[in-house]
Parts: structure tokens; sequence; C-alpha cells
């Protein structure tokens, strides 16, 4: 990446000028540099091979009563300083019209380093490597004969680097590698209808925190017949039954279940109603905290920025709170949410250090870490054999969730029927629905550390303007009683 010297050197001056000025009462200033990279190859072709640069400095100030925000992408001194008096003003035109002033608790000054551990740094490998290992992939997926119409493969790259500094003494530098890489195959049959399946999860894709080591431990070429199989069965699958039956969701769905019922409501800012315009609110509110029963006594849910290799892994977020283990939901009941400093003094609370920004270009808002349901005990084998009667759903295919995150419905790739202890037949087109805390009160058994995996989420979208963001989810594959199930599919 290009130096960045001269930006890095005039963002303590910058801050000296903004903790003189008796208007403003807290700053920081965000330096942030990304590159990307997108591959993807379909059917032998590719369709996309493209690279991102960006960098540039944001400025947040707290005036009188509120905020104010400036960026640029000119790094000269003088633009960085034009910015910051950008901010202030503001900052204090809109004190002007708020009625309460923002509330900002003290905290310690943080200083530090974070970087992603890498072994294999991706921008060494070369192009040509990287679409040849997308291509051996989809040359595998094409060897299942002609019921298998198409075949795609991707990676993608981020390369971020941030810097912070801010007026109560926080210093500290972050270096992250974001990758991914998946694929998936459509299956046609006699009568036309189409099928996919996805590796290593929905989508296709799976996000992680590392360098290109990761790439071989997936060994999509490896995972190529079985991924064909399950398409081409899928074909002649009878549909899934309707009814109540006992659910058990495999650990890539759980992921994303957590991520639409438990993240996404847990984001306080939704629940104080600053989000609703555009992304919606949540069901649960402030004056729940302490006293919902969202789920059983087997639900623990937690917010870890500190888990190896998660995409919502960091040293601090952007307003310089450390990364940190929170509980959300504690053995089904719900004690936090995900919170700023703001947003956490206005419950009497403290921050659990989720503020975050995609770019340089945008303020922090409160994102998700890596939100995880802590495992129990036991193996998926131990849980099919422990189930008389039910389905386990694998692979999402779609979602939809009201604005308050309460009502849903899920649909997955496949399922498998369970009949007295054992998998008995491919069932197609699965889709389940429930309320949220209904849903998660039936759990009843959540297997153990052996079968749990961090997922990752590489553009997980909110705030207006949009920001996309990388988050995480770990889960083990875990048990639901007497759920509503179907088939989204035509017989």
């Amino acid at each position: 990446m290009s130096d960045r010297g001269a930006p890095l050197a005039a963002m303590p001056a910058t801050l000296a000028k903004l903790k003189s000025d008796a208007r403003v009462r807290y700053a920081e200033v965000r330096f942030v540099e990304d590159r990307t990279e997108k591959l993807r190859l379909r059917d032998g072709r590719v369709e996309r091979a493209t690279t991102g640069n960006a960098r540039g400095v944001a400025i947040r100030v707290l005036g009188p009563k509120t905020w104010g925000f400036s960026c640029t992408s000119d790094l000269a001194e003088a633009a960085i300083q034009r910015a910051a008096d950008r901010a202030v003003e503001t900052a204090c035109a809109s004190s002007a019209i708020v009625a309460n002033a923002v509330v900002l608790p003290e905290r310690d000054a943080e200083r530090g380093t974070y970087a992603t551990k890498v072994e294999i740094d991706p921008t060494s490998i070369s192009l040509e490597t990287k679409l040849a290992e997308l291509d051996r992939a989809t040359r595998a997926l094409k060897k299942g004969g002609p019921k298998i119409r198409s075949a795609e493969a991707w990676m993608d790259w981020a390369r971020v680097r941030k810097h912070l500094l801010t007026t109560d003494g926080c210093d500290v530098a972050q270096d992250f590698t974001y990758g991914g890489c998946g694929m998936h195959v459509y299956a046609v049959g006699d009568d036309g209808r189409a099928q996919r399946r996805s590796y290593p999860t929905w989508g296709g894709g799976d996000g992680f925190q590392a360098g290109y080591e990761r790439i071989a431990l997936l060994d999509l070429v490896g995972n190529a017949p079985r991924v064909i199989d399950e398409a081409i069965a899928l074909l002649d699958a009878p549909e899934c039954p309707s009814g109540a039956r006992d659910l058990i969701l495999e650990s890539s769905q759980m992921g994303l279940q957590i991520h639409e019922s438990c993240g996404h409501p847990t984001e306080l800012d939704r629940a104080l109603g600053t989000e609703i315009s555009l992304a919606g609110g949540s069901f649960m509110q402030p004056n729940l905290l302490g006293k919902l029963r969202y789920g059983s006594g087997m639900v623990d849910l937690v917010a870890d920025a500190t888990s190896p290799g998660g995409m919502g892994s960091f040293g601090w977020d952007d307003e310089g709170t450390p990364g940190g283990k929170h509980a959300l939901v504690r053995e089904g009941s719900f004690v936090d949410y995900l919170s700023s400093r703001e947003s956490a003094q206005a419950l009497g609370k403290k921050s659990t250090g989720t503020m975050r920004a995609e770019g340089w270009n945008r303020t922090p808002i409160i994102r998700m870490t890596n939100v995880s349901l802590e495992p129990r005990r036991g193996s998926l084998d131990d849980l099919v054999a422990d189930t008389k009667d039910g389905v386990l759903m694998a692979t999402d295919k779609s979602w939809s969730i009201d604005d308050q995150r309460l009502n849903f419905q899920f649909s997955c790739e496949i399922a498998w029927e369970i009949k007295n202890g054992k998998r008995t037949r491919i069932l197609r087109d699965p889709f389940y629905t429930g309320i949220t805390p209904e849903f998660w009160r039936s759990c009843d058994a959540v297997c153990g550390p052996e079968e749990w995996k961090l997922w990752g989420v590489q553009n997980c979208g909110k705030g207006d303007p949009m920001q996309v963001m990388q988050v995480g989810h770990g889960a083990s594959p875990a048990r639901f009683k007497a759920v509503t199930i179907g088939s989204s599919g035509r017989a």
C-alpha cells in the first residue's frame, strides 16, 4: 500500500487544534486505507476480476450538544484541517436545534496495535493462481454430468488499515486482512425444476479474518462430489412435509438465524429508534432488559470481538473502546445490547464496544461483532440419534423477517427427515417459520465445542448512507421443538 506518512503526520496537529477549541467537548481523527479484490468464475469463464483502493481521513466532533462529521480524501495537512473545521461547524449548527446534550462518559486512554494473524499474505499470490484455484473448483463441479447446468466459484479479499486518535488520549493502529471463498452448483431435472447446492455455507461463501492459507483448508475441489450428489438428489426428492416438527439446524444456518433474530434486534440504536426509518427497529426494547425471557436455559448468546479469526474481531472499535466478550442473552434471559459509549450511557451501562464504520467517508454506527451461540455438549450425530421424529435443515436459500425482528421465515437448500434417531430421506425446498422469542424458547439442545464453527458474513448492510460491514457468528447445531415447517416448492 502507499505511504501513510503524510496524513498520519498531520493528524496530531489537527487533533491538538480541535482539543484547544472551546466549542469541542470531544473529537476523533481516523485515517482509513483499504484495498479490495473480487474474483468470480462461472463455467470456465472469468466473470469478475476487480480491485479497488481508497484512503482518507474522517473527523467526528462532539460540539456543545451533539455531533458533527466531515471527511476528506485529500490528505494534505490543510485539507484535513478544513475537514476538521467543517465538522466543528456542523456540530455547532446541529447543537443549536437539539434540546438535550449528548452525554459521553469518560474512559481510559487506549494505546496499542492490532493485526490479523496472516501466514500467507494474499497480495503475494498472483491473480493467475487465484483464478486457477477457482477454475479447478468449477471444473470439478461440472463433472457431475448433464444435469449439472452451471457452476460458480468466487474469492474476495480486503485489506483495511486504520489509525485512530482522540482528544481523550486514544491512539490505536489496526491492520485487518479479510477473505472469503465459496462455490455453488445448479442442477436441472427433466421437468425443468432447478436446485442449488452451495459450499461451505449460504450463498456459497464463508468469510474469515486470515490469510491465503485458509483457501486450502476450505478444500473446494474435495467437497465438489458431495455438493454434486446432493444437488442431483434434490431433483427427485419429495417436498418437505408441512406441520409442526422437531427441527435441527446445522451450524451455518444457526449462524444466519443468530444474525437476523439476535444480532440485529440487540443493536441498541435500533431499540432506541434511530435506525427505524431505514433498517427498522427491535422488539427487544429497553424496558425488557433483564426481564425478557428471550430463549430457553440452553441459550447463551455473546458478542465477542476477541474470537480468533472472526470477521467481527478487532482490538478496538472505531471510537476506541477495546474489543471484548459480552453476554447478550444468558441462559435465555436478555441481559445486554450491542452499544456505543453514547447509547449505553442512556441506559446507565458501559459500551460493549461495537461502533464501526465501513470506510473513511462514513461515521461509526453500532454494528455486530461476532455474535455467537455458546456450545453445550454432544455431536450432531448424537443429536440426530436423540430425535424421534424431526427434520434437519441446512444452508439458507432465502429469508424474510419483519422490521421489528420478530416474525421470520427461512427457506433452506436441503433437509433430511429424521425417524427414530436416523436420517432417512432427503427433502427438497424446506422452510421453517416462527416468532423469535417463542422459537428460541423452544431450543432444547445445542451441540458441543467439537461441532462449533465461526462463520463469516462479508456484506451485512446497515445505515443511511448504506454501510457494508464484516461480522461473524459462531454456532453448533441446535434443536428446536415443534417448529412450523413446510415446502416452498411446487409439486
